[in-house]
């Protein structure tokens, strides 16, 4: 090994952690059952850089954030749609979006072929990107909107 190769691995050596430089049977023995994610560390409640807290959850909270993530993939940022490999409907400006039930309801479960998300997001979720399409994209649904109790009203 020449002397750059020694210099390089001295140096990441010296910048890992000291329990990471000890074998497993050196650790601390409390720090064996701390939770390894960080979902796990704070309640659920954290996220990863792209917005899951698991590979099946996503962590975004607030409606903008989930439609971003979930639904403008097929239905465009701007909600207008598309048509290609499928047909996503359009979102900006759909009578159908005036009663919460009906988008909730879709969200949870999926429609044709649309999937369900009732394993992804959380009541509040549902609630958060339901109100969201109801009233951005050109809709103007502010009057009774979705709360996390209509959603899991839905789920049963």
């Amino acid at each position: 090994m020449n002397r750059f190769a020694i210099a390089a691995t001295a140096a990441a050596l010296l910048a890992l952690p000291a329990a990471a430089q000890q074998p497993q049977s050196q650790q601390d023995p409390a720090a064996a059952g701390a939770p390894a994610s960080a979902q796990q560390r704070n309640d659920g409640a954290a996220s990863d850089s792209h917005g899951f807290v698991s590979a099946t959850r996503f962590g975004q909270r607030e409606g903008a954030a989930l439609y971003a993530a979930t639904c403008a993939g097929c239905h465009m940022p701007d909600g207008r749609g598309a048509t290609g490999a499928g047909r996503y409907p359009a979102l900006a400006g759909n009578e159908k979006l005036e009663q919460a039930g009906y988008p909730a309801s879709i969200v949870l479960n999926g429609l044709r072929g649309m999937p369900g998300f009732a394993n992804q997001m959380d009541d509040a979720q549902v609630a958060a990107v339901v109100n969201y399409v109801r009233s951005n994209l050109g809709n103007r649904y502010v009057a009774d909107p979705a709360t996390p109790d209509d959603v899991k009203a839905l789920r049963q």
